[in-house]
């Protein structure tokens, strides 16, 4: 196992493909503050740069909380003092958001308990998200006086809907995993005894698949999302096709199928 020190509010360690980061504030619910997201960048450039990874796991510390989202005692004071701050501030949010979403790997949200605001995005961004039945998830800006930022309004009419992700919005309201799981929001809820083996049985579905395949599937929905064109979405699709037939994992594992026919 490889675990990295240098870190101030989350842990990174590696073990037998897969990465694994921790959360540490949980005196605050797991806050994001600015430690924080420069820490998560740094992570997720080190996984970047760490092929052999497969799967990425993201938790936070304790049973109360995933993220409870952006630390909001950096967002106080007067709009005219702090604008350069937060526009810093904002482009540093959507940086990170990106990195589990850009990340060659899969990357699995292991939500332990609340999942709010900052949080809930960043987890929105995740390819995969399995919550505690006991969670709870909403994107309380409005109380703040706040819209949602770091693209955070496309990445949820594309989960939800526009319909849902309105609601969720404009009545600052908190729905259970339950609720979550119903609307596309997660892909499971699961009793918290089960959290942990539920993920571990999704990351070992991975690597028992054609881990090229799937980072390169992984590839293809993330151009889909973003194309303009279902024409775009299909050339991108085909060359990333033709890019993984070629690849002697796709060729040992059709001889390995035949032969066990």
């Amino acid at each position: 196992m490889v675990s990295y020190s240098a870190y101030e509010s989350i842990t990174l360690t590696i073990e037998d493909g897969i990465a694994t980061i921790e959360f540490h504030r949980p005196e605050v619910y797991n806050a994001l503050n600015n430690e924080v997201m420069l820490d998560l960048k740094r992570a997720f450039d080190e996984i970047q740069l760490t092929r052999a990874i497969d799967a990425v796991v993201i938790t936070g510390e304790g049973d109360d909380a995933f993220s409870a989202g952006a630390d909001i005692s950096q967002y106080a004071g007067p709009a005219a003092e702090h604008d350069p701050l937060q526009r810093d501030r904002q482009e540093l949010f959507y940086e990170m958001y990106q990195k589990p979403y850009e990340c060659h790997a899969p990357v699995i949200a292991k939500i332990n308990g609340y999942c709010v605001g900052g949080g809930l995005i960043f987890a929105m961004y995740c390819d995969i998200r399995i919550a505690v039945e006991g969670a709870q998830f909403g994107v309380p800006t409005a109380n703040i006086g706040q819209i949602p930022t770091g693209g955070s309004t496309w990445r949820a009419v594309e989960l939800v809907g526009e319909a849902k992700a309105k609601e969720l919005v404009y009545t600052a309201g908190m729905i259970d995993a339950a609720e979550a799981e119903r609307i596309g929001l997660i892909n499971r809820a699961v009793p918290r005894t089960e959290l942990d083996d539920t993920v571990a049985e999704i990351v070992a579905g991975i690597q028992d698949t054609g881990r090229k395949a799937v980072k390169n599937s992984k590839r293809a929905f993330n151009y889909a999302s973003r194309a303009e064109t279902l024409e775009e979405a299909r050339d991108r699709e085909a060359e990333l096709w033709w890019e993984q037939f070629a690849t002697d994992e796709r060729r040992t594992l059709v001889d390995e199928f035949n032969e066990a026919e």
